[in-house]
């Protein structure tokens, strides 16, 4: 994973309300959370929520599905252990 990917996901993760989300979405597990559910947690207008949304998409940390009119975020792991990765592996190691 180039230093520019992990870059955008700390950047994106920077943000309390992003870090928020991202923390709901993860806790759903691999179903994901419904928007609505978010929203209801997160308490802010839907534009905005919506937009804090698609930075994290932008950044691959989750991804969007829907199931008939709901609207899932679904976490990406596999990004977030790449991530986890990069600190503990290429930040830590000692020379």
């Amino acid at each position: 994973m180039s230093i520019e990917v992990i870059a955008k996901a700390f950047k994106e993760l920077g943000h309390p309300v992003r870090l928020a989300i991202y923390k709901i979405v993860m806790r759903a597990g691999a179903q994901g959370a419904p928007v609505g559910k978010v929203c209801d947690n997160i308490k802010i207008p839907n534009s905005t929520l919506s937009h804090h949304i698609s930075s994290l998409v932008s950044a691959g940390l989750i991804s969007q599905r829907r199931e008939g009119r709901v609207l899932f975020c679904v976490a990406n792991y596999d990004i977030r252990e790449q991530v986890i990765d990069f600190l503990q592996k290429d930040c830590c190691e000692t020379q």
